[in-house]
């Protein structure tokens, strides 16, 4: 281990994780943008932006078990060569299909980049995974922050309009995605925590049958589209609600990012299981003033949910590998794959949802182009922004069952891990 620079590679992979996150980010600031320019549909912008997240868990879930086999360097220059294919492709990209395929290969490359650097983490510190995962995805909402923040200073500075500016947009994650692609490079990578304590294949894999795994994995579902739905439509929901729709997305991505940071006492005090009900909590709540206040308390609520989305995905990880350490890299990374394959299930379902609100708010026989693209000021415009804004708050109102539920799930959970922990106790003093 002693070729090892742990603290080199850390950075690496939050510098990965950054691109990531700033594709997350910068596209939510653009996919409005993007409907205009290339007349879509917002069942069409939601296909588009769920690619990247049916494009995630394909790469994650393949690569628990590649990372075992090839090396997680291998397995990082795979993700370093999609996102520079990606994101070139979508600066030049001329409609429906380019944007479909150049969000497909980001989304495998940010899936190809969890699925390495996760198990990566744990192995660089096997002693405090969850708080150093929560360290290392605080580079997620991190990420976001940044990549809205650029959208939103650029956007202002080219008013006039003279230059299509989603394209810099994009370009910019070029730059954190050829530095960590030189730091993967130069660096010597270890193997994997489940390989390096010599847990079999087939040990690893009899231990994902374990119940409590598998009630975790659905419950990644729920968090999953709790969290990363929510934000990806941030400025699709909120812009007919407030000028400064996209800084929702960065108030709740700067709370996210403060919350991670400070993860390790946090974690400490409620257990990882505990920190959990507390996010549900949050989440619900945070939700449902999203969905009834307006205006300024709008980021009332974005600071509620902030808080309550900031936990969920590090401490889903940081669970699963505590607890039942044999899953291994595959574990792992298939309660990152679960959590984007349902958000990009339920972000195509929900962006034809929301069309037919929308269309069932305009006069029968309308359609969406023709109001979509109407100039600004005209009736049909006005109609249009009427429409949205009635239609988004019904749009979280059906997401809101997600995080109640969640609720429930976890009460269960500490009720359970209490009775096993005290049963644990009774054992060793009987020993």
């Amino acid at each position: 281990m002693k070729s090892i620079k742990r603290d080199q590679l850390f950075v690496a992979s939050c510098l990965a994780l950054l691109v990531t996150s700033l594709s997350f980010g910068i596209r939510a600031g653009i996919l409005d943008r993007l409907g205009v320019q290339f007349h879509l549909n917002t069942s069409e912008l939601a296909t588009i932006a769920g690619t990247a997240f049916w494009g995630f868990p394909l790469a994650i879930v393949i690569g628990g078990v590649l990372v075992d086999v090839i090396g997680m360097k291998r397995f990082l220059t795979f993700a370093f060569f999609l996102h520079l294919l990606g994101i070139v492709l979508t600066i030049f990209a001329t409609g429906y299909w380019t944007l479909f395929l150049s969000t497909l290969f980001i989304g495998l490359a940010n899936g190809s980049v969890e699925a390495a650097c996760n198990p990566l983490v744990t192995s660089l510190y096997p002693d405090n995974k969850t708080t150093k995962l929560n360290h290392f995805h605080l580079w997620f909402p991190g990420g976001i922050v940044i990549g809205t923040l650029i959208v939103f200073i650029l956007d202002k500075i080219n008013l006039s309009g003279t230059i299509n500016m989603w394209q810099v947009e994009v370009g910019i994650m070029l730059i954190p995605t050829f530095i960590y692609g030189y730091l993967f490079y130069k660096l010597d990578l270890p193997v994997t925590e489940r390989v390096a304590s010599g847990v079999s294949t087939s040990e690893m894999y009899r231990s994902m049958l374990n119940p409590l795994f598998i009630f975790m994995i659905i419950c990644m579902f729920g968090t999953a589209i709790t969290e990363l739905f929510t934000n990806q439509w941030t400025d699709v929901l909120f812009k007919t609600v407030t000028n400064n729709a996209l800084l929702i997305l960065t108030f709740v991505a700067g709370v996210q990012m403060l919350g991670r940071a400070f993860a390790g006492p946090i974690v400490h005090r409620l257990s990882t299981q505990g920190v959990l009900l507390a996010s549900a909590i949050l989440s619900a709540l945070g939700i449902y003033l999203l969905i009834h206040l307006h205006g300024a308390g709008v980021f009332a609520g974005a600071i509620i949910f902030g808080l309550g989305v900031a936990f969920f995905w590090p401490c889903m990880l940081g669970f699963v590998s505590e607890t039942m350490p044999k899953t291994g890299a595959v574990g792992l990374n298939l309660m990152g794959g679960a959590g984007m394959f349902a958000v990009s299930v339920y972000m195509f379902f929900m962006g034809g949802f929301y069309d037919r609100l929308i269309l069932g708010k305009l006069p029968q026989g309308s359609t969406l182009d023709a109001y979509r693209s109407a100039p600004a000021g005209t009736e049909m415009a006005n109609a249009y922004v009427d429409a949205r804004t009635k239609a988004g708050p019904e749009v979280l109102n059906a997401t809101l069952l997600i995080p109640v539920l969640l609720i429930v799930a976890f009460i269960g959970l500490n009720i359970y891990m209490q009775k096993r922990k005290s049963k644990r106790l009774v054992v060793s003093m009987q020993n």
